[in-house]
């Protein structure tokens, strides 16, 4: 019985999932930024950067359109707005992508 506790344990810390990059860390760790767009964007290449920003963009998109639809909007307009509100509220030291499609630290 303990032998399978422990692997169960040991199959928890060492999948995928425990070791998953969160958006927070992704930002603190300056691989990712936001944008005007209502999307996060990377500035580290890597497999887990990229993967991380599809993964919080294809919620994002959900939410959107959700959002779009509640409101008789489009999703592009939601992105925009939620895109604008995110790059204000980003915290000293994030990257933020401004108008001219520069990336600025806060």
């Amino acid at each position: 019985m303990k032998r399978v506790a422990w692997a169960c344990v040991c199959a928890l810390l060492f999948s995928p999932l425990a070791s998953a990059l969160t958006l927070d860390e992704a930002r603190q760790q300056r691989r990712v930024g936001e944008t005007l767009s209502g999307y996060v964007a990377p500035l580290k290449q890597d497999a887990q950067t990229r993967a991380l920003v599809e993964r919080v963009n294809k919620g994002r998109e959900v939410q959107y359109q959700q959002l779009a639809q509640r409101n008789n909007l489009t999703t592009s307009a939601v992105a925009r707005i939620a895109g604008e509100k995110l790059v204000q509220r980003a915290a000293a030291g994030e990257y933020v992508r401004g108008i001219n499609g520069q990336w600025l630290k806060k």
